[in-house]
């Protein structure tokens, strides 16, 4: 228990340090309440699958365009990887 005044204490203030921390990293995710009503939660499950659908088209595209080029990297490895066992297929084995 308090003894004495409490009237004109100062209360303590928002910590500044935490609010900007907060607000630096905010939490990730859907920042609405979800529906209850059968149509309204029929149509958001709906708009689910269909981003979803989107999502995975669109990577698909750019897997696509990435891979129609020359593979320079793989093939220099395959290419040197042949190189070594070429070499090793030649040199007799001593018994």
């Amino acid at each position: 228990m308090v003894q004495g005044k409490t009237k004109g204490l100062s209360i303590k203030g928002p910590n500044v340090r935490a609010a900007k921390k907060a607000a630096a990293n905010p939490k990730k995710g859907l920042r609405a309440i979800a529906p209850k009503k059968a149509p309204l939660v029929k149509q958001a499950k709906m708009h689910k699958e269909l981003a979803a659908k989107i999502g995975k088209s669109i990577e698909k595209q750019m897997v696509d365009a990435a891979s129609s080029g020359k593979l320079t990297i793989m093939k220099s490895l395959i290419s040197e990887e042949d190189k070594a066992k070429a070499s090793a297929s030649k040199t007799p084995k001593k018994k």
